[in-house]
């Protein structure tokens, strides 16, 4: 058994970032992604798990406000 991916971003894991059914909580997930590396890895788990269109939308406008910093 392999160790969930633990981030920089208030070590959190993807799964307890995206994984809530509340949307505002997915929100405050996503909003605490402070680095690209956590991001992608959010990404890749809503892309392999749930793939949510809303939840992708907001990651990929949550990248381009880390990018713009």
């Amino acid at each position: 058994m392999t160790e969930p991916l633990v981030t920089e971003s208030s070590g959190l894991t993807p799964e307890q970032r995206l994984g809530p059914a509340d949307p505002a909580l997915i929100t405050a997930g996503i909003v605490t992604i402070h680095d690209l590396e956590t991001l992608r890895a959010c990404v890749a788990y809503e892309n392999q798990h749930r793939q949510r269109v809303p939840v992708l939308r907001r990651l990929a406008q949550r990248a381009s406000e880390l990018r713009a910093e």
